[in-house]
């Protein structure tokens, strides 16, 4: 059978498309006493985009730290936050910030409307109630988080995503303006988080024509932005983004996410950072890939973190290979059904030790 999948319904694009935010959020104020709340970046506190957020009435400006990976026990802390500040739901979600601000708004507008614990969500498809309405404003470009069914949190026993149909946005608004003055480091992890989408997606036993077109066109961007430094970088970063993350939702992501896991469940790494630092090792996958990734880093002259394995226990170790081997589908697209076999835990603790 083929999968019936969602995409997000609601899409603008352009530069200063931010100031159409209040407009969209207006059709959802449907009562005096609707209420938004505000997820965003605390990284913009007091910048002049704090300054645009169209608050209005009783909306609750909620900042999120990001400097750590989002955490299944901050989701349930800033939902417990959300549910004090008002006796009734609010009436949609804004997300404003870069991947994991994105994410972090996606998991508190399922966790709103389901019980429990989000930890009680990671895997696929076990949440049953419909997500309050939320939209989405990526202020980095790359992670497609913006386009994805899935909320990437590290659990108390796992780092796995609450995957399911109602994760997705029901509305995206992509400003390339908001791009503007991103740090070089997080702008290149952030947008080579998108180019091994593609890799992986295009080099994988799951590939299809619907993935190969949207993958094809994102690795293309991807190379006028890294290697040809177009002047229109930020706008077609913010379509390959889009266009990475569509190439994935009919295929999957592979060997280098699946490390990459592992990485930043036991160390904290980020995950744009993390992927650069596994996709390194894996030119025995993705040789070429693995060749213009590096052709790419020495062009912006992009630093790779090293050796950050190296002194930890066996325990740690051992942690980070059943980390990254328990992703099964990746595996299963990266090397076919006989994955295991293939990528034994010798193979990939040895992957580890050269990180």
């Amino acid at each position: 059978m083929y999968r019936n999948f969602r995409i997000v319904p609601n899409i603008i694009f352009g530069r200063g498309s931010f100031n159409q935010l209040d407009d969209v959020l207006k059709d959802r104020r449907v009562t005096a006493d609707s209420w938004m709340v505000f997820v965003v970046d605390d990284v913009f506190t007091g910048k002049p985009l704090e300054g645009r957020f169209p608050l209005r009435g009783r909306d609750l400006l909620l900042w999120v730290n990001v400097d750590d990976e989002p955490k299944t026990r901050y989701i349930d802390e800033l939902v417990a936050r959300i549910r004090a500040y008002s006796p009734t739901a609010p009436a949609g979600i804004a997300g404003i910030g870069g991947g994991s601000a994105m994410d972090i708004a996606k998991a508190v507008s399922l966790m709103l409307n389901n019980p429990g614990s989000s930890a009680d969500y990671q895997g696929w498809d076990l949440i049953k109630n419909p997500a309050v309405y939320h939209v989405a404003v990526p202020t980095l470009a790359g992670t497609g988080a913006e386009i994805s069914r899935t909320t990437i949190l590290t659990g108390p026993e796992k780092k796995l995503g609450i995957n399911s149909d109602y994760t997705l946005y029901d509305q995206i608004l992509l400003d390339p303006e908001l791009l503007a003055g991103v740090p070089k480091n997080q702008w290149f992890y952030t947008g080579m988080d998108c180019y091994i989408h593609d890799v992986e997606s295009l080099n994988g036993t799951f590939i299809n024509e619907f993935s190969k077109a949207y993958g094809e066109k994102s690795r293309d961007l991807c190379r006028e932005v890294f290697l040809d430094d177009s002047p229109a970088k930020d706008d077609k970063l913010m379509m390959a983004s889009y266009f990475g993350g569509m190439s994935i939702a009919y295929s999957q992501v592979g060997a280098c996410h699946a490390l990459s896991y592992g990485l930043s469940y036991v160390l904290g790494i980020h995950h744009g950072v993390g992927c650069c630092i596994a996709f390194d090792q894996l030119e025995e996958i993705y040789p070429e890939g693995v060749q213009e990734f590096r052709q790419m880093m020495e062009k912006h002259d992009i630093p790779l973190p090293r050796n950050l394995t190296k002194d930890l226990d066996s325990a740690s170790m051992e942690k980070m290979v059943t980390t990254a081997l328990n992703l099964v589908p990746l595996w299963e697209n990266c090397l076919g059904p006989d994955w295991a076999n293939i990528m034994t835990r010798e193979r990939a603790m040895e992957l580890y030790k050269k990180m």
